[in-house]
């Protein structure tokens, strides 16, 4: 199985040369810390959306931490979950600015403690910021085709983190989220998997053709 999944980062890296790290907009540590807070259960695109008014009124820790959530909720609406959402970025902001000097961690023990952080959240800030791959990011996309590739059965991210640590070389954690991430978007989509476009088809036990 560690063989077959060298492989498929091998013919991936070829299909998606222009894979990107992340599908959020940014400029520093705390916008990417702030909108994965908001991408929980929303799309990248919608986030992208929402964020130039967020930080353009709000551009940095201090000014965030000052807001109120009718601040925040009316210009975030469109994500979901909004009002909780407005009380998370809030509250983390508070946090970083009373623990970390303003300055956003680069652990994940560190990371998961503000709200709405979790595991996943914490490693894309960690590894598309910092290039720092503690654990494997395990989204709606990569744990999908992770399970259809066979390299794990189980549903929960944590425990599908777990099995892909297993798996791959520490080293390639970063590359496998980035690469099946891609997959996952482009072509190994949730409803219907465009099988006979698949790069990986042959390694693939769930390949419908």
């Amino acid at each position: 199985m560690k063989k077959k999944s060298q492989n498929v980062l091998t013919l991936l890296s070829k299909a998606y040369p222009d894979a990107p790290t992340t599908y959020l907009d940014y400029n520093n540590a705390f916008e990417m810390l702030i909108a994965t807070i908001l991408s929980a259960r929303s799309t990248d695109a919608g986030v992208n959306k929402v964020t130039p008014e967020l930080f353009s009124r709000f551009p940095n820790p201090n000014s965030l931490a000052e807001a109120s959530v009718e601040d925040l909720a009316p210009i975030i609406k469109r994500v979901g979950a909004y009002n909780r959402k407005a009380a998370y970025i809030r509250d983390t902001s508070k946090i970083l600015l009373e623990r970390y000097g303003g300055e956003v961690p680069k652990t994940i023990d560190e990371l998961v403690v503000f709200p709405g952080v979790s595991r996943k959240t914490a490693n894309v800030v960690l590894s598309v910021v910092f290039g720092i791959n503690e654990g494997v990011i395990v989204d709606t996309h990569i744990g999908r085709v992770s399970q259809r590739l066979g390299f794990t059965t189980q549903e929960k991210p944590p425990k599908i983190e777990k099995d892909l640590k297993e798996l791959l070389p520490q080293t390639k954690w970063g590359e496998y989220a980035v690469l099946i991430g891609a997959h996952g978007r482009r072509t190994c989509k949730s409803r219907k998997p465009y099988c006979a476009d698949c790069a990986v088809v042959a390694l693939c036990p769930s390949a419908e053709l």
